[in-house]
């Protein structure tokens, strides 16, 4: 009897122990479903908050002088992070134009000499080698011609996994990661002189940064370049004979058909903090003779 009334208890004192940790389980269960359904509610209201910024900078831009562009004009006032209720929010937008342009090294499939030349140019002054301009310009190409030091489908097929060419323009420069050569450490050297625009484009010399400028200016020295562009950020050139009357010296040849003192593309960056959530949305607006900017692409991380 006393056999019977122990294991009584014994059982009594497993099912309570059962109980419990299926209560245990289900309590952490809906802390994990809360906490999901929590951050999941930070994430849509980060994403609602960025896209209202990308709409923001498009009516800034819509509202911007297009004449002339320059550093001094609304769309160029960096905004912060701005503390709100529960969210914090800040963003950019960026001339492109005053970028190098990539895709401009072909036109209608076809290499482009003058813009190839410029691009090593370019390189040059970030120290990097100039047989880049020549493998980019056979992933950008339509031909399966080899250029000195380039690569085609024979050197891409032997990558694992294999891929070819992609015989068309950048939709972005990330893309220049799949390109021989240009590694990580390149790309970030890169990356702040250059943009990927669906079409050959002028550089703006109101926006171009002094490494562009000498690029596009023969015979202009590092130091003159720096001196131009602080000389056009409390001055902008309203034309490119202003831009011209500018330059220190008569020798100075700047390139008679790729600069401009105005831009139609411009990349919006919107940052969005909400509680534990994060969203960045980037978007890439041409702005044409419609009053509104259009969306060339928007991607967000």
């Amino acid at each position: 009897m006393k056999r019977e009334t122990g294991a009584a208890v014994i059982m009594a004192i497993l099912s309570m122990a059962l109980v419990a940790s299926l209560a245990a389980a289900l309590l952490w269960q809906q802390q994990v479903w809360l906490r999901e359904t929590d951050n999941m509610g930070h994430s849509v209201q980060a994403t609602a908050f960025a896209q209202a910024g990308a709409d923001w900078a498009a009516f800034i831009l819509a509202t911007s002088p297009r004449n002339e562009v320059d550093l001094l004009q609304p769309w160029a006032q960096r905004l912060p992070l701005l503390p709100m209720e529960e969210v914090q929010a800040g963003g950019f937008l960026q001339d492109e134009q005053g970028l190098f342009n990539l895709n401009n090294l072909v036109k209608q499939g076809k290499t482009d000499p003058h813009w190839q030349m410029r691009f090593q140019r370019l390189l040059a002054g970030l120290n990097l080698p100039l047989t880049l301009a020549n493998t980019l310009a056979d992933w950008l190409d339509a031909d399966n011609i080899v250029q000195p030091g380039g690569a085609e489908d024979a050197v891409y097929l032997n990558h694992f996994p294999p891929y070819r060419t992609a015989n068309h323009i950048l939709m972005d420069v990330s893309e220049l990661r799949y390109v021989q050569g240009f590694d990580l450490q390149t790309i970030a050297r890169l990356r702040p002189f250059v943009s990927a625009l669906p079409q050959q484009t002028p550089i703006n010399v109101n926006t171009a940064p002094p490494e562009v400028l000498l690029a596009m200016v023969d015979g202009l020295s590092p130091a003159e370049a720096r001196t131009l562009v602080a000389q056009r950020d409390n001055q902008p050139f309203l034309a490119l004979t202003d831009f011209h009357q500018a330059l220190p010296r008569l020798d100075i040849n700047p390139d008679p058909q790729g600069l401009t003192v105005t831009s139609s593309y411009f990349m919006a960056v919107v940052t969005v903090h909400a509680n534990r959530a994060q969203r960045t949305i980037w978007t890439l607006f041409e702005r044409g003779s419609n009053a509104w900017p259009h969306i060339i692409w928007q991607k967000a991380s």
